[in-house]
């Protein structure tokens, strides 16, 4: 078994540490600790190891799901791994006493992209993926395209909602078309919803679709703890049991501190978080949209704090525009190859607002600059 390398993740291994301002991160900006209490007494590990039974099934209800089908993680990203794992095997899966689970077999995924590398790297590694690809400029899902793309040895479906990088927030009507492909293969339909809330009007979770729906999250984007490293699972409880299996030889348990701090932020304290984090996004946005119209660039108005955004004329590609710009201005973006588009950029502005506002200063002045380099070209070729 190989692995892709992680593009983005290596691209921001190259840069972030010496760069001035992290546009291309992917999350709202990092809440203070001192909100919270961050005593959770002795530091052993959480018991039972898939997290605390009364705290999983409140997550649950969220979910019209029960404790048993909540498997709580260190951040998404385990979440998806534990459930691709799950899934994506040639055998039907057993129990600890050697019974089957009920998880179906199959080594085939269908995963609609541009998305999180993750999301198509892993079930790569494991089996067979077939990718399904938005177009630009909408961005939009085509149930049809992801059945034509299923097969009988379909495992698992993968959508991300809202989409990163290009921040389309597909409807409901779709995913649950999209869901009924899932139904229809024997499948599961795994939405990775780590943006969810912070649209204004959020859609009901995929995991309250049916028993063929698997939900993934965490607090790391739209609440803006990161440093918990606190995810979850929520769906039907063969494939959460079989996760927990597999999540005995990863991580064992979820954070003690995260879960700790977690059960405030899901608490009192979420209708505050989420309200200000919304408040922030959508401010954020309009200055990044004033900014792409002032360039003459095109996006898709996005919902969560991504966009996907054309490269400025007078650069070969995404590559060459993001090296110039963190060599030149100190800023980090992430170049759209890492997801397959050469000709865009993804922007994060989920940022404090006086380092987006500096940010984007600081990039203007590299398409400025380069604007009026390439004019000045042109001028002096003509005179000659």
């Amino acid at each position: 078994m190989r692995i892709d390398p992680f593009g983005l993740e290596r691209w921001f291994a190259e840069h972030e540490h010496e760069a001035d301002i992290m546009l291309a991160e992917s999350g709202v900006r990092s809440l203070d600790a001192s909100r919270f209490d961050l005593d959770p007494g002795k530091l052993g590990y959480v018991i039972p190891t898939n997290g605390d039974p009364e705290f999983r099934a409140s997550v649950g209800d969220r979910y019209d799901r029960s404790a048993d089908e909540v498997l709580f993680t260190c951040g998404t990203q385990e979440a998806n791994f534990l459930t691709f794992l799950s899934l994506l095997g040639d055998e039907t899966a057993v129990d600890g006493e050697g019974g089957e689970t009920g998880v179906g077999s199959g080594t085939h995924a269908v995963v609609v992209t541009p998305t999180y590398q993750a999301l198509h790297a892993v079930p790569d590694a494991f089996g067979d993926v077939t990718r399904v690809e938005l177009e630009p400029p909408e961005w939009e899902l085509d149930p049809g395209a992801v059945a034509d793309a299923a097969r009988d040895d379909t495992a698992v479906i993968v959508v991300n909602n809202p989409n990163n990088p290009t921040g389309q927030y597909h409807d409901e009507a779709a995913m649950r078309a999209v869901y009924d492909v899932a139904v229809e293969r024997d499948a599961y339909l795994l939405c990775d919803e780590v943006y969810r809330l912070l649209a204004d009007e959020p859609q009901p979770p995929v995991a309250s679709y049916g028993a063929h729906g698997i939900s993934t999250t965490s607090l790391t984007k739209a609440y803006g703890l990161a440093g918990l490293r606190f995810g979850w699972i929520a769906g039907p409880e063969p494939v959460v049991e079989r996760a927990w299996q597999w999540k005995d030889y990863t991580t064992i348990s979820p954070s003690l501190f995260g879960q700790h701090v977690a059960k405030q932020a899901l608490g009192a304290r979420e209708d505050r978080i989420l309200t200000e984090n919304r408040e922030l996004a959508a401010d954020h946005r309009d200055r990044v949209a004033d900014w792409v119209d002032e360039h003459g660039l095109d996006w898709l108005d996005p919902v969560g704090v991504n966009a996907f955004v054309t490269v400025p004329d007078g650069f070969e590609d995404a590559e060459a525009f993001c090296r110039t710009v963190v060599d030149e201005a100190s800023v980090v973006l992430a170049p759209g190859n890492l997801f397959g588009f050469p000709s865009r950029f993804r922007i994060g502005f989920g940022l404090p607002t006086e380092e987006l506002a500096d940010g984007l200063d600081r990039v203007s002045r590299v398409i400025e600059e380069r604007a009026a380099a390439s004019d000045a070209a042109a001028t002096s070729g003509g005179d000659a």
